[in-house]
């Protein structure tokens, strides 16, 4: 849908229009670099086209005349298609039920990537059989070459479509890319082929197909090249297949993003009976609706607390790992988890301008302000692909000048453009992808595509987010002081009882933490009452035990002494949680809890150091307990931001990457997605959210911190090997081919080392097998 982008009076209000439109029919960078151009010629057009997400992005004046069905019709003209996004449909009601990860769902796959797959499936059962018979003359049996020509047929004409279809569409704007040359290629080899078999000597029973260096003047009737163009197809379809996969998860963030939200919603309603609850869709809430949230269910939408108390659990959003006490009056977020207490909310935003939508719309606008990744292979295509047709053609015209004859000019120039036909440099890229993330899903590492290797080899800093990424992300016991005379036994032995009643976030803590000091705790408490905002109370053994703010215990006459206010002192300075502890009249103890640094994280810092990068803390947590993680994994004062919010997130990457820098950021939770994406480099943990490990860039799925650096060496190890590989498979095009034109290669042995080019490409991908990650 077009939306205004002026609100200066009716006339601006209508000049400036923004849209997105899903283009399809891209098969490479120069395609959305020709879609942009034609639209930004357009009166009034400002468009950004982005192969990555095949989306345009376009603001257009409707003063001009424009309409968004002039931009479709132009991207049509242009040969592909263009349409405006659909509006997502709204979830099912499904009372209870948890929203599903994203893209673990029923959605049906993509229509174009389940033909491209039927069409590599043709290729390779069909081309296998063609190379082998072409290649081994020992198997050419009477009349073999009819079967291959039966073989081959579908593969040329069905399984290489798209690049014919693309060759086409390119060569009516003037322009010239791979598909061009897989077209060219295949199309002269099987022509030639079909020539030999009908009007030359190739279709005559028992004919054999010889090994010869040179091309022999005159022989070129007896010659067949049917398996270089089923064998050319079924190598550059495998490549665009495995491509094409990934790039079709560019929309899941959103999909998962806008699937955490709550599925439906118990409102109050009022009847001739009353007020009772009906359960309804989120998308029936309106503004001002009362709703009811239970413990353990998500808070609906934006909205304020009117009745009742509790602690929602908004880390997911905000990174803060302590919940947050409500009341009534509170503010309260949708998508967080009411952690405590019955709560009666008032909705205030819904829609779109709720808090998780407009994180929606900051992961949206940070894909789409990515640059398309310009793939090696293409930029080296786009000068060599036209120099190949142009030497081809050449090498026709030469022998033909020299008096060389029809039938071997022919068979130099089909030789020039099957020693150049580019299968090394279409699997230069998915082989070595394909290795190495195999390699990597081994270790826990998952990447998502080739245009992310690109990042890792200038990055210099990144950006860590602390709650869940640097820490475990759950409240922990992490200390116990107690007075003269109490042993810290007694002191969990007691409180733990009392706090195994209590389902507060801080109270499980506790009580975890003492079952496992003391071997098992006593009965629950009896005469057990949850204080709202303040702690619990309840009699354990006999003794009336009291645990919580230090305010609860001074209501009850129990001061605390010196030693337990300076170790509450010196917990809260380090960020953490003090809960005072007081049975029998007196106070005993002061028990601390926090969320844990992990044990890996300190080395995890010190090896992307080593890798020359420079760590930064992000979080939404308070200064003390951003601080004092910094201190325990050695990340200097001044690369600490606290108190962040989801959108300062993406500011602070924005800003480090205005600085100059090249930055990869680290995180888990819904708040860090949109950081993710906007980062040159997004490493999600695989522990995080759905959110956050489809926005970023590479997964660790262990959730180990140590494993950054492995994914920053694979992903660069594996970016080298594609380098590598290009350089060769381009190298051997530049040595072949004068070989080619001279006529010192027949089609056939320009087959053979074109196949070899492929093998040696698949060979060197293959070394990364042997990618070890560093010792612990």
């Amino acid at each position: 849908m077009a939306t205004t982008a002026g609100n200066d009076g009716g006339t601006a209000q209508r000049q400036r229009q923004q849209v997105e439109l899903e283009i399809g029919g891209m098969t490479c960078a120069s395609c959305a670099a020709r879609i942009e151009k034609k639209l930004n010629r357009m009166d009034g057009v400002s468009a950004t086209v982005n192969y990555a997400t095949e989306k345009a992005k376009v603001a257009f004046d409707d003063a001009a005349g424009v309409a968004v069905a002039d931009l479709i019709a132009t991207v049509e003209a242009t040969g592909y298609t263009a349409a405006q996004p659909a509006p997502p449909a709204p979830p099912p009601p499904s009372p209870g039920a948890e929203a599903s990860p994203a893209g673990s769902g029923d959605r049906a796959e993509d229509p174009e990537l389940v033909t491209l797959r039927q069409r590599l499936t043709t290729a390779v059962v069909l081309a296998v059989p063609v190379v082998v018979l072409s290649m081994v003359p020992g198997l050419q049996f009477t009349d073999w070459q009819w079967l291959a020509l039966t073989l081959a047929s579908p593969v040329v004409v069905y399984a290489a479509w798209p690049f014919h279809r693309a060759a086409w569409i390119n060569a009516r704007h003037g322009a010239a890319t791979m598909d061009t040359l897989v077209s060219v290629g295949t199309l002269a080899a099987f022509g030639w082929s079909l020539w030999a078999l009908f009007f030359g000597t190739a279709g005559m029973a028992g004919m054999k197909h010889p090994f010869s260096f040179a091309v022999s003047r005159g022989d070129g009737g007896g010659q067949i090249y049917l398996e270089a163009a089923a064998g050319v197809t079924a190598f550059i379809l495998a490549g665009r297949y495995f491509e094409a996969r990934a790039k079709r998860r560019a929309g899941a963030a959103l999909r998962a993003l806008m699937e955490l939200g709550a599925k439906d919603v118990a409102v109050l309603r009022e009847d001739g009976h009353g007020v009772r609850e009906v359960r309804v869709p989120v998308a029936e809430l309106a503004v001002g609706d009362r709703f009811v949230v239970r413990p353990g269910e998500k808070i609906a939408t934006d909205g304020v607390v009117r009745e009742g108390g509790s602690a929602v659990d908004a880390s997911m959003l905000t990174g803060e790992s302590v919940p947050v006490e409500v009341g009534p009056g509170s503010t309260v977020t949708g998508a967080t988890v009411n952690a405590g207490g019955r709560i009666v909310v008032e909705a205030v935003k819904i829609g779109a301008d709720t808090q998780l939508a407009r994180m929606a719309r900051l992961v949206a606008d940070a894909q789409n302000g990515k640059a398309a990744a310009q793939r090696l292979a293409d930029r080296i295509s786009a000068v060599f692909v036209p120099v190949v047709i142009a030497l081809a053609l050449g090498t026709l015209g030469v022998w033909l000048a020299l008096g060389e004859g029809p039938t071997a000019a022919f068979t130099a120039a089909v030789a020039v453009l099957i020693i150049a036909c580019p299968c090394a440099l279409g699997l230069a890229t998915p082989t070595a992808l394909m290795v190495g993330t195999g390699r990597g899903a081994q270790l826990g590492i998952l990447i998502k595509g080739p245009e992310v290797l690109e990042s890792t080899r200038a990055v210099d800093t990144v950006v860590l987010d602390k709650t869940g990424t640097v820490t475990t992300g759950a409240m922990a016991l992490t200390g116990v002081h107690a007075v003269d005379g109490v042993s810290e036994h007694e002191v969990l032995r007691l409180a733990g009882a009392l706090e195994n009643a209590s389902e507060h976030p801080v109270a499980r803590a506790i009580a975890a933490g003492a079952a496992d000091a003391v071997g098992g705790l006593p009965p629950v408490a009896a005469d057990f009452a949850n204080l709202p905002g303040l702690g619990v109370r309840g009699t354990v053994d006999g003794h009336l035990v009291l645990a919580g703010r230090v305010r609860l215990l001074e209501d009850a006459g129990m001061a605390l002494p010196p030693s337990l206010a300076r170790a509450r002192a010196e917990a809260e300075e380090r960020g953490a949680t003090a809960v005072a502890v007081g049975w029998d009249g007196a106070a005993r103890a002061v028990l601390t809890v926090a969320d844990r640094v992990k044990p890996t994280s300190a080395e995890a810092v010190r090896r992307l150091r080593a890798l020359g990068l420079r760590p930064v803390l992000l979080t939404g947590d308070n200064a003390a307990v951003a601080a004092s993680v910094a201190a325990q994994v050695g990340i200097a004062a001044g690369d600490v931001h606290a108190e962040v919010l989801p959108e300062d997130k993406v500011a602070v990457v924005r800003r480090l990457q205005e600085e100059g820098r090249t930055v990869a950021m680290v995180g888990d939770g819904v708040n860090d997605a949109a950081a993710l994406a906007q980062a040159d480099l997004g490493l999600a943990m695989g522990t995080g959210t759905d959110a956050a490990i489809e926005a970023g860039d590479l997964t660790l799925v262990r959730g180990d911190l140590t494993v950054a650096a492995d994914a920053i060496r694979l992903s660069r190890r594996t970016l080298g090997t594609i380098k590598a590989n290009l350089f060769w498979a381009f190298a051997y095009n530049t040595a072949a081919i004068p070989l080619a034109a001279a006529g010192l290669l027949n089609p056939m042995i320009a087959g053979a080392a074109m196949a070899f080019s492929s093998v040696f490409v698949v060979g060197n991908s293959l070394r990364l097998r042997g990618f070890r990650p560093l010792p612990r």
